[in-house]
């Protein structure tokens, strides 16, 4: 007989049979080691959630399809134009205007002075028919007023046109250490400005809440999230204190958000920042409406070694911010840790959104992680922690400031990034946080990639290179912090990789490691290949080999005559535990005496104390601290 529904022929599984379950796989291993995780905000995430429905869904102003951004910023007036109208001809709707300055212009960045320069720029491009954006810079002001004179120049009707002008003192704060004058009268003078700009036809939003130096930092989810509300809420004061109406004042505000490389948190962060957006709204007594949200790939996730997994990183993170409700998104080009990127590098870019786009048809659906147990439950946690983070900057207001400008005055939010920098950094060091292409399974045969031959601009950072902590000197009576650093994660192991670059172009070789086999292919295969990506990662040389069998173990002599055939300083014993234990001594011994400064792969357990007393220096396993390791193996291999 037939069972009535599809649900009475196959019923579903309660949690307590889904664990039992579980558990048997397990076989008494600890569920919470092997099963949960915790995010950098400790949010614990699971493995399995059930169903959830969204108490409030996170929407955007209008459901339809993200605008696609590409990146003014070539100090050429000329060529930057060249690039822009490629890249709207190839899909692109939307411009980011990149000035010279510009944290983001990453060392280059659009040199126009004047409208003419600016109109070179442009020329060609129909504003009316797409958005134009400007990355906050600390000639913003100047920057705003300068567009706006073309654009009237123009004969462009302002009131049909979508430009945001990207206003952010306090990010400007963040990423360059100074405001220019007072905040009261700061605050004067934006609401001033917004409101002239407003009165020759300009809709806005003229400030954003850009949240990419405090994430270039080191922010965690929650931190991005309390410094961006923080930030929107001292605007909303200043505007208010300066005359403005507050639902005007909102009304000038945008966002922008960064997208990286966690699928599932970076989604939950989206939608976690346009509930808390709504949330602050309500507090001040206004109807909620959507955030305008811009997006942009995570610069701190980039390498710039083996920088095709670049694209990797920025398709995940596109995906992300789309299905996480994003109006705008702009991806940083695979080849932008390198330096200026070329046309093919940014048609990829561009590509990789419109294929998510048209192909995927990722818009179609209005919030679709809504309902799903796991992104309702981040987004709530998200949403808390968030919550959390922005009281804790609101309690440093003081003396007239609001509580981001007090807390970066006091160097509360550079204290609370350092520390989560540092406990990433110690994750990435010890590969516990793996980075494919540069602390994982590194190519030290990589084809270069090419970006354009501009060298950085005087005076600017270049791409590649952090931007470092220091205070700013600024004249007598404006406010000044220590400004954020811009860190990406790869670089220490990029470091690494250029000094072993630099030796080989001097010598005509690598730094090399002598992988001293002990045993059969089969007992020193795992961990041959262990130290070998490890020393790869640092940029040495590690050659494999077929090991030198012997007799009931290894041939010592073929052993050490290989050794000092390679030229090797540094020699690395692999093996089994049980050959550890038969022969790693003797080998160390004869390896010392050959002039060989010795480790060995893996941990040494209760034959530490021998191998120590016979010459074995340090143990690699997995959980040491590589960078570490990398540092003193160039120290012996290079010396």
């Amino acid at each position: 007989m037939l069972p009535d529904s599809i649900e009475a022929a196959f019923p579903l599984p309660d949690q307590a049979q889904w664990r039992n379950a579980v558990d048997k796989v397990l076989k008494g291993a600890d569920f919470e080691k092997r099963l949960v995780s915790h995010s950098a905000d400790g949010i614990r995430i699971e493995p399995l959630y059930p169903a959830a429905s969204a108490a409030m869904r996170p929407s955007r102003a209008a459901p339809g399809r993200w605008h696609v951004g590409a990146r003014l910023d070539h100090p050429s007036p000329e060529a930057a134009r060249d690039l822009a109208l490629a890249d709207l001809e190839g899909g692109a709707d939307m411009l980011v205007l990149s000035f010279a300055g510009a944290r983001a212009a990453r060392g280059y960045g659009l040199i126009a002075d004047d409208v003419e320069a600016l109109d070179t720029a442009l020329e060609g491009v129909m504003p009316e028919l797409i958005r134009l954006r400007l990355d906050p810079a600390p000639e913003g002001r100047s920057n705003a007023l300068l567009l706006a004179a073309l654009l009237e120049r123009r004969g462009v009707d302002p009131a049909k046109l979508m430009v945001d002008f990207g206003l952010d003192p306090v990010g400007v704060l963040a990423s360059h250490g100074e405001l220019t004058t007072d905040w009261p009268g700061l605050g004067r003078r934006l609401a001033t400005d917004i409101g002239e700009l407003r009165a020759r036809g300009f809709q806005g939003p003229f400030l954003t809440a850009d949240t990419r130096p405090y994430h270039e930092a080191g922010a965690t989810e929650a931190q991005e999230l309390g410094a961006a509300m923080a930030t929107a809420i001292a605007y909303l004061r200043a505007l208010e204190a300066g005359g403005m109406a507050l639902d005007q004042a909102r009304d000038a505000i945008s966002f922008v958000l960064v997208a990286d490389t966690d699928e599932f948190l970076t989604i939950a962060k989206f939608r976690a920042a346009r509930l808390l957006w709504a949330r602050v709204q309500q507090a001040c007594g206004l109807e909620p409406r959507p955030m305008v949200l811009h997006a942009e790939t995570a610069w701190r996730s980039l390498t710039r070694r083996d920088p095709w997994v670049n694209l990797l990183r920025a398709t995940v993170a596109t995906f992300s911010a789309g299905i996480g409700g994003a109006d705008f998104l702009t991806v940083l080009p695979f080849t932008a840790a390198l330096g200026l990127p070329d046309a093919f590098a940014r048609r990829i870019a561009r590509n990789t959104q419109l294929i998510l786009l048209e192909e995927a048809n990722l818009w179609r659906v209005a919030d679709p992680a809504a309902g799903a147990g796991g992104f309702e439950a981040l987004t709530q946690a998200l949403c808390e922690q968030g919550w959390g983070k922005l009281q804790e900057l609101e309690r440093e207001a003081g003396n007239g400031l609001p509580g981001i400008v007090a807390a970066l005055g006091s160097g509360h939010v550079q204290q609370g990034l350092a520390r989560q920098r540092d406990l990433r950094a110690r994750a990435i060091a010890t590969r516990r946080e793996p980075i494919t292409g540069t602390s994982e399974f590194p190519n030290l045969g990589e084809a270069q990639v090419s970006v354009l031959d501009l060298a950085p601009l005087a005076g600017s950072k270049p791409a590649g290179s952090s931007m470092r902590a220091a205070t700013a000197v600024s004249p007598e009576g404006t406010f000044k912090a220590e400004l954020l650093p811009s860190r990406r994660l790869a670089e220490d192991f990029e470091v690494l990789r250029d000094k072993a670059d630099t030796f080989a172009a001097q010598h005509g070789k690598r730094p090399n490691v002598f992988l001293a086999t002990l045993g059969s292919v089969a007992d020193f295969t795992a961990r041959a290949g262990f130290a070998r990506n490890l020393f790869e990662a640092g940029g040495l040389s590690a050659p494999g080999h077929d090991g030198f069998p012997g007799d009931g173990g290894s041939d010592l002599a073929a052993l050490l005559a290989a050794f000092e055939a390679s030229g090797a300083r540094l020699a690395c014993l692999c093996g089994s535990d049980a050959g550890y234990a038969n022969e790693a001594v003797a080998a160390a011994q004869a390896l010392q005496a050959k002039g060989a400064t010795v480790w060995l792969a893996g941990k040494p357990g209760e034959l530490e104390g021998p191998l120590n007393q016979a010459g074995v220096d340090a143990f690699i396993f997995a959980g040491c601290d590589v960078v570490e390791a990398l540092r003193n193996a160039h120290a012996v291999a290079a010396s």
